[in-house]
């Protein structure tokens, strides 16, 4: 019985960083750096993870291009997920930008420019999925689920883009002096 538990403790003593151990960051050190670096200024953080997604999209593009490239189907499934995180994660940041009342207007025009290039990108690997399915299985999934989400996130960037836009439009007017009318 001692045994037993002995065991059981030592596996509930290791199961955090086993479970940590499964969990991969997306982001180098230096990139989480530069994203501390940048926690107040919501331009340049976001401009941030853009260069970030696509310097994973980048890589599947680059593995996917290179024939002497080992087990491209898994760097391919591997650099997705880091994607999709990484885009989530900017997505998450908009919002809690907005919330705080930040002016996101000029980031977001270059926000809904990268996910154009994501979205081509993306089809573009679908469509070499499609011509290799066996290859592309193990990203399937993956590559739909990124499919849906940038198309998804790209409305809700242009939505709120011209939510903004429309405030400060408001905003100025309700700032402006009012011209009295000439008696007549």
């Amino acid at each position: 019985m001692g045994r037993a538990v002995h065991i059981a403790l030592c596996l509930l003593l290791l199961a955090p960083s086993l479970c940590a151990q499964h969990q991969h960051d997306p982001l180098s050190d230096a990139e989480i750096d530069q994203l501390r670096d940048a926690a107040l200024d919501p331009p340049t953080r976001l401009k941030l993870y853009v260069d970030f997604a696509r310097t994973r999209l980048d890589a599947i593009d680059k593995a996917r291009n290179d024939p002497k490239a080992a087990d491209r189907a898994g760097v391919t499934h591997d650099k997705l997920q880091e994607f999709l995180d990484i885009y989530d994660e900017m997505d998450d940041n908009i919002d809690n930008f907005d919330k705080r009342g930040d002016d996101l207007r000029n980031p977001l025009k270059a926000i809904i420019q990268a996910d154009n290039e994501f979205q081509a990108k993306l089809r573009a690997l679908h469509e070499g999925a499609m011509a290799a399915p066996a290859e592309a299985s193990p990203y399937q999934f993956l590559l739909s689920d990124a499919l849906d989400d940038v198309d998804a996130a790209t409305k809700d960037h242009r939505d709120l883009l011209a939510e903004q836009e429309d405030a400060v439009k408001h905003k100025k007017k309700a700032m402006s002096p009012a011209v009295p009318e000439e008696p007549r």
